[in-house]
């Protein structure tokens, strides 16, 4: 399977409201339930009230559009980073998933995935 490395820095927030979010921008990933909205987007693209913030992530997407019929796409590259005591942040769109890991293990998981047989763009 091939994975895409994406260049920027991410962070994870919780906003009071989605017109925080910056929808002119060319990355983000939105939710909204009944009991908070949060925010993935861009470190440049961050609104600035937020009420609670991550940063330092890094990114990485399945390349290709997978699917609704493949199982467990997500779940093997879950698995193989949580054998590594990797910790993530999983999307998802339409198309593909998307895994964030924070910026201090990134390397490290890049290097499990390949060892365990992904490849790497």
């Amino acid at each position: 399977m091939l994975l895409e490395v994406l260049q920027d820095n991410f962070c994870v927030c919780k906003i009071d409201s989605v017109s925080q979010a910056d929808i002119k921008s060319d990355f983000f990933f939105l939710a909204k339930t009944d009991g908070e909205v949060s925010l993935v987007c861009k470190e440049q693209d961050t609104p600035k009230n937020c009420l609670t913030i991550d940063r330092d992530w890094r990114g990485m997407r399945v390349l290709g559009t997978l699917d609704f019929a493949l199982v467990g796409i997500l779940s093997k590259i879950s698995t193989v980073l949580a054998n590594a005591d990797i910790p993530i942040f999983a999307v998802s769109t339409y198309d593909t998933d998307y895994i964030l890991v924070k910026e201090n293990y990134f390397d490290k998981a890049l290097s499990v995935l390949k060892d365990n047989g992904y490849f790497i763009k």
